[in-house]
């Protein structure tokens, strides 16, 4: 059979080969019951204890989410939890139970208005469609005690065809089983898109009605980079899959006129550290350490850190690690530490602010873990970074108790080590809040460098939470306030020796690596999957044509024009 080629929006760059396996999870339901013989008590009762039900997966499935892909990939479930507590869903379900429909069928008629209404809508908000239907069908399983389809377990080497992929359905794929997926519908925003590039899968949305004619147990090559799916492929063209037309690069990268920038990696665990190795990352750029407080009863011991940390070091012999210091609080609850509830978490008591407070003491063995980590590390860099800072007193006070542990590291003994002399690491901050952008040309006196995390930040500039789909598109990094802020970082740390990098979701977009050269940043940290296209897209930048682009860019007063000038430039 000649092979067939079908065409869609590639969401990761790279390629892979395997055997379809159609996923087709969509909720039955049989006819309802005469509505004089549904009892609306009990069904409303059902439905309340299914929406707990679901809530309590879902918190368990952020956490599980943010400790194997990723914490900004997680936060999908706390748009999922709003949904499922949205008063005009719950209305919608209430009123149709009192009309004599039995839960299922309740919410499954409501939640199909909601997501008609999105479908009628464009760009992100309309694959937020997607969102709706994965908190409907779940509701619908738990209220008919239905199975949830097993992602996890399918046979090895498997591509997974389905019309969609929810995000629940994309935080079971096993990178060790799944070849890659393709879906019917989607976007290269869709949450889909985002787990594939997490995960490193090859991932081709949105291919339309054609991939139904894909047979399951069919031969698949999914090619993430040209956005292609070829079904029954010929033995060349299988050869030719994983030969990626962006090439990995080990060595560092500069521009073509000789500026050196630095491609790092954003880490949570050993597996992200040799993903990140494999994908040629110059170093880390972001290791969050709050991934090791998560999923158990109590913190990590100090033994257990330095271990995990120096690992991390040492597999970067001619690079630097820079580690965030644990950041939990607003949306990163960990049980054991009895975090407070807070009308809006996220300007509460969250990363450095519980550092310096409630969490002192296991800020404090952070400290001396990766202090010893340091020392001891046979090669490589350690860097240390504040999240969320928003005060020089913040700073002052993190570096003096840094100081302190340090001196008393050289002298202590800790697991049969006899101590030694200990190097202050560098010290740096995150530009996640408009006050620490503010306070950027006070903050170099204390600090060696920023990083900003342009996924709070633009969060926090924008007032548009993160997780709240409504909100989605105030909180896009090319709006021009989130642009302007990141610029205003850059120019306070010149002609000082403070560097600039970069570790949020901006960073790994090809697209947006000339106007962040062209701003001045040093450093680039990103999902390792992204590494070689911007590695490549460093070296086809000109700074000074990247510092014209800038020019541009600094006049825009919308987010449309910022698009067009990247788009055109």
């Amino acid at each position: 059979m000649k092979e067939q080629r079908l065409s869609g929006v590639g969401v990761s760059p790279v390629s892979a080969v395997g055997t379809a396996v159609w996923y087709t999870p969509e909720p039955e339901l049989a006819d309802p019951p005469a509505p004089e013989t549904v009892d609306t008590d009990t069904e409303l009762d059902r439905f309340l204890t299914a929406k707990q039900t679901a809530k309590s997966e879902l918190q368990d499935e952020r956490e599980r989410t943010a400790a194997a892909v990723g914490e900004s990939e997680a936060e999908v479930f706390d748009a999922h939890i709003q949904f499922l507590e949205d008063p005009q869903i719950e209305s919608g379900v209430e009123s149709a139970v009192n009309s004599g429909c039995p839960a299922e069928h309740a919410a499954s008629g409501t939640f199909a208005k909601f997501i008609e209404q999105f479908e009628e809508m464009s760009g992100q908000m309309a694959e937020r469609a997607d969102d709706l239907r994965d908190v409907r069908d779940r509701l619908i399983r738990i209220l008919t005690n239905g199975e949830r389809a097993d992602l996890s377990s399918v046979p090895p080497d498997s591509v997974i065809l389905a019309e969609r992929l929810t995000p629940s359905d994309t935080a079971q794929l096993d990178p060790d089983r799944v070849a890659g997926f393709a879906t019917v519908t989607g976007g290269r925003t869709s949450h889909a898109a985002i787990f594939a590039r997490s995960l490193a899968l090859p991932a081709v949305v949105g291919v339309g009605a054609e991939l139904n004619t894909i047979e399951a147990e069919s031969s698949v090559v999914v090619d993430g980079i040209a956005g292609t799916v070829i079904n029954d492929p010929t033995t060349e063209t299988q050869a030719n899959v994983g030969g990626e037309s962006v090439t990995i690069q080990a060595d560092s990268v500069s521009t073509i006129d000789g500026r050196s920038i630095e491609v790092a990696a954003n880490v949570g665990t050993s597996n992200d550290v040799q993903t990140a190795t494999e994908y040629g990352a110059d170093g880390v750029g972001l290791f969050r350490s709050e991934f090791l407080f998560l999923d158990r009863a109590e913190p990590p011991t100090e033994a257990e850190q330095y271990e995990t940390y120096r690992s991390a070091i040492e597999s970067f012999p001619d690079g630097r690690v820079v580690v965030r210091t644990l950041d939990v609080g607003g949306d990163k609850q960990i049980e054991y530490l009895d975090l407070p509830a807070e009308d809006n978490p996220f300007l509460g008591e969250r990363g450095i602010r519980r550092s310096l407070g409630p969490d002192e003491d296991l800020f404090n063995t952070q400290l001396r873990a990766l202090l010893r980590a340091a020392r001891d590390a046979d090669s490589g860099d350690l860097a240390v970074m504040l999240p969320l800072v928003s005060t020089v007193e913040e700073v002052t006070k993190a570096q003096s108790m840094i100081e302190t542990v340090a001196n008393a590291v050289e002298t202590d003994s800790v697991d049969d080590n006899t101590g030694g002399r200990v190097e202050t690491p560098e010290f740096g901050v995150m530009i996640e809040t408009p006050a620490s952008a503010f306070l950027a040309p006070e903050l170099t006196e204390h600090i060696d460098f920023f990083s900003i995390g342009t996924n709070d930040l633009a969060q926090y500039v924008m007032a548009a939470e993160r997780g709240n789909d409504r909100v989605k598109a105030l909180g896009d990094y090319q709006q021009p306030a989130v642009i302007r802020a990141i610029d205003a970082t850059v120019r306070a740390a010149e002609g000082t020796d403070t560097w600039v990098g970069m570790c949020g979701e901006m960073a790994g977009d090809p697209s947006m690596t000339e106007l962040l050269i062209g701003i001045g940043l040093t450093e680039l940290s990103m999902s390792a999957v992204s590494i070689p296209r911007v590695k490549t897209a460093v070296q086809t930048t000109s700074v000074s044509e990247a510092q014209a682009l800038v020019e541009n860019v600094r006049e825009a007063t919308t987010q449309d024009m910022i698009t067009s000038l990247l788009n055109t430039e």
